[in-house]
């Protein structure tokens, strides 16, 4: 058969999807990739696949111009006619399900990963969308050849109580997975606990934020966390891997990011291709989201053993338990944020068994296997 995965970016098919088109291709499947122009299209192709660039500005509010990429997708659709169509982010499944009813593609699987700007984002645009956004979601949502993929518990709960989704046409399947043949705990000593080592401020510890630089990321509560360690005299390096979203609202100016960068709150890596052997090589994962669907970048760090710091917020409570495989920060929080890391600095016996309960975690639920075998379940609903 042929299916269609639609994103609104070639680097989130690259380095969240590439593993499912695999999959797809070795069961004799033809898999079509469809986004955006980009310089991961051209990786996609290398590695077997067919990409198409789609005239598709995430940004646009304009009528025309969004009318003309709707029917560019019709055109799409009715030409490869596909048994399949998989639309990924809130706008890819709106403007594609839209495309797959009109060109009466079969089936069409809807993932959605967190809320999203419209609904998480109390600016004006966002408020004004929302109506608009929420109206289209229950009309391509619903129906039959119609399955909504989500990702953790509380947006199972947010759509239902929303009206958006039927809950009988609801999956969960919690993220896109993580390979975890890869991504290794990497071997070193544990300290032993005892009298003069807890507490005992030593080696420089390594502290990581990777994720798209977004104010929603927690980002500015990172560097706040930085600054009132730094202020306490300990010797820990704070790293920022990851690149600008210049198609993202709340995208954080490359000017700022230079500036703490400039003051030595942060070590900027920008994008990062190896995040196995860049996880290998810190002491702490920390991702203080405002809300998330499953974050990659948590569970990458756990398959590595590292100790995780996140917030209470959905998605991000999906991965770790408090004080168990990490540690659960208030959102929002910069304060709280510097004292869970200043424990795992000043405990790092503790912080390791932290990051050996994390593995642990991602090998019985974020097995990018497991997370392949729920989606092509949900295929075979709609297929079959």
């Amino acid at each position: 058969m042929k299916i269609i995965l639609f994103a609104n970016t070639e680097w989130y098919l690259f380095n969240f999807r590439l593993s499912l088109a695999k999959a797809l291709q070795s069961q004799g499947h033809e898999v079509l990739l469809i986004s955006p122009p980009g310089e991961f299209g051209a990786r996609l192709q290398a590695e077997g696949f067919r990409w198409q660039a789609l005239p598709m500005d995430r940004r646009s509010l304009n009528p025309l111009q969004e009318l003309r990429l709707l029917a560019h997708l019709c055109q799409l659709y009715r030409r490869e006619r596909p048994a399949l169509a998989h639309h990924f982010t809130i706008k890819c499944v709106v403007y594609g399900s839209i495309a797959a009813l009109l060109a009466r593609v079969p089936a069409r699987v809807n993932a959605v990963a967190g809320m999203g700007y419209v609904f998480t984002n109390n600016a004006l645009k966002a408020r004004l969308l929302r109506p608009l956004v929420r109206a289209l979601m229950r009309l391509v949502l619903n129906g039959r050849g119609a399955r909504l993929i989500l990702q953790n518990n509380d947006d199972v709960a947010a759509f239902a109580q929303a009206g958006l989704a039927r809950p009988e046409l609801v999956r969960l399947v919690k993220g896109s997975g993580v390979d975890l043949t890869r991504f290794t705990p990497h071997a070193q000593p544990v300290q032993d606990d005892q009298e003069g080592q807890v507490g005992k401020d030593t080696q420089p510890t390594r502290v990581l934020l990777a994720a798209r630089l977004l104010w929603d990321k927690g980002i500015a509560e990172y560097v706040e966390a930085a600054r009132l360690l730094r202020a306490q005299g300990l010797t820990i390096r704070f790293l920022l891997a990851g690149a600008p979203d210049p198609g993202n609202p709340a995208a954080i100016p490359q000017a700022t990011l230079d500036g703490w960068a400039a003051a030595g709150l942060v070590e900027l890596l920008g994008q990062v291709s190896d995040m196995a052997a860049l996880f290998a090589s810190v002491d702490i994962a920390v991702l203080p989201s405002y809300r998330e669907g499953l974050p990659k970048s948590l569970i990458e760090a756990a398959a590595c053993a590292l100790p995780l710091v996140t917030t209470d917020a959905p998605g991000c409570r999906e991965v770790v338990t408090h004080e168990v495989d990490g540690l659960i920060v208030p959102v929002k929080n910069g304060q709280a944020l510097a004292a869970a890391i200043r424990r795992l600095h000043l405990d790092p016996a503790w912080a390791r068994r932290l990051g050996l309960a994390a593995r642990a975690r991602a090998l019985q639920e974020f097995d990018e296997r497991i997370v392949i075998r729920q989606t092509l379940a949900v295929y075979a609903e709609l297929l079959e």
